[in-house]
């Protein structure tokens, strides 16, 4: 008989939460997703580990961005959400979600003039990136996240001669994932735009929001404890069983410190073959991934899917799964072949990671469960824009930004096919990098043709 490990959970914090307000402790408890609860525990097992974290960042013309104004904003977009209210902590043993004040930060970050830019100069031209010490200010603010929070930060940086100021939104990532980047860029901006400032919340709102989260989340688990069934797991031992992790030795542990980025945009992807994008860039990054590793062993590629369950209000939160797909070394495989095998994952989308870890080792997987590369992918046409008093920002990419695998690639698609490669500079030489970023681009236009 298969034991969920969603179900014991539950029971440790059923226990936790009936508890809670009969000590010295009143703070009410909140349950976690799979995913939220993965974070915390890797930040509970390894306190040098770095805060997985969600950032967005922005280019306004310089004096856009009143501080005060944009502190009352983050305050009240806090107050609708309890993930930003309180505390991600684990209590004897078990991860929960402690209620309390909002958990945010706004400041304007020290820019020195005379400090080094980040990243390099041909990374800014061909990317588009604000150059200079106001980039490398913000990023080493973002690698000194604290692990015990904020959950939202909001940090300015400029330089002295900067005509643009940067803002960089940023969530830990178990108070947020990709698909609710959306509910922060609009919520902000109508706090921002709020005449007396959104300086409050009515509390009976707040009070419902709470329910509205807590309904959410056990939503998720729900669905999490029937997706841990016996079928998904015979579905994942079988399409996992030949993973194993990288030989000891072959790159530093933990979080990239330093890392490269590349950049390349290509045609917008229409009609009917806009099916094939996601399984065409699975491809791809395999092939940098292979391009990059040297080995002949199946790589775990993971990317992030799924979302709220049927009928759920939006709230900020972290409901993604993170699946994960084998990839074999090789030349581009036929893209009907990986769209097949990709939608029989999905059919299992829901299945806890933790779970697929547990099946893919009970079919004799040497894997520990960690990724030897990350893919995401946004729609933008589906997340509104930041704008700060009638002012859209303006998007940017910045290289620098701290990484939880190998490498990463993130794929936006809206205007064009924005593609993008992270790695970490530790592990791999620019040189290397640069051609498994050419070994990428170049099946992503075998499988979705000459015109990408």
């Amino acid at each position: 008989m298969h034991s969920s490990i969603t179900a014991a959970y539950l029971t440790r914090y059923r226990s936790l939460a009936s508890a809670a307000g009969t000590g010295p402790d009143p703070a009410p408890l909140l349950p976690l997703t799979g995913a939220q609860r993965r974070f915390l525990i890797t930040r509970h097992r390894d306190r040098l580990a770095r805060t997985d974290i969600v950032p967005l960042f922005f280019a306004f013309p310089r004096g856009t961005v009143d501080l005060p104004r944009l502190r009352r904003a983050a305050l009240r977009l806090a107050h609708q959400h309890p993930a930003l209210c309180g505390e991600f902590t684990v209590l004897r043993g078990t991860p929960v979600l402690r209620l309390g004040e909002p958990s945010v930060e706004v400041v304007r970050v020290p820019v020195d003039p005379s400090g080094p830019g980040a990243g390099t100069a041909d990374e800014a031209a061909g990317a588009a990136l604000p150059d200079g010490p106001a980039r490398a200010a913000l990023l080493r603010a973002l690698l000194d996240w604290p692990t015990d929070g904020p959950a939202l930060r909001l940090l300015l940086a400029a330089g002295p001669q900067d005509e643009e100021e940067l803002l960089a939104v940023a969530l830990d990532h178990a108070a947020c994932d990709e698909q609710s980047l959306g509910l922060v860029t609009e919520g902000l901006g109508a706090a921002y735009a709020d005449p007396d400032g959104g300086e409050h919340a009515p509390g009976a709102g707040q009070a419902e929001a709470v329910d509205t989260y807590r309904a959410a989340v056990e939503g998720q688990l729900d669905a999490e404890a029937r997706a841990a069934s016996e079928a998904a797991q015979r579905h994942w031992a079988a399409r996992l069983g030949a993973l194993a992790d990288a030989p000891e030795g072959t790159g530093p542990d933990g979080a990239a410190r330093s890392t490269g980025m590349a950049v390349d945009r290509l045609p917008a992807v229409t009609g009917a073959a806009r099916s094939g994008v996601f399984p065409a860039l699975l491809d791809a990054v395999a092939a940098a991934a292979h391009r990059l590793d040297g080995g002949d062993r199946v790589l775990a590629l993971g990317y992030p899917w799924g979302g709220r369950p049927a009928d759920t209000a939006p709230v900020l939160g972290c409901f993604l799964n993170t699946l994960v797909h084998p990839a074999p070394p090789g030349p581009p495989r036929p893209l009907d072949a990986l769209g097949a095998e990709w939608w029989d994952d999905l059919d299992h989308a829901d299945t806890p990671y933790d779970e697929v870890v547990r099946a893919a080792r009970s079919a004799g997987a040497s894997w520990s469960g960690a990724l030897d590369g990350l893919l995401t992918f946004e729609d933008l046409h589906r997340r509104p824009p930041l704008v700060l008093g009638g002012t859209a920002g303006r998007e940017v990419h910045l290289a620098g930004r701290p990484l939880a695998a190998p490498i990463a690639v993130s794929a936006s698609h809206g205007e064009d096919l924005l593609v993008r490669l992270a790695w970490d500079r530790e592990r791999y030489s620019d040189t290397a990098a640069e051609a498994a970023f050419a070994a990428l681009l170049a099946t992503l236009r075998h499988h979705l043709g000459a015109g990408a």
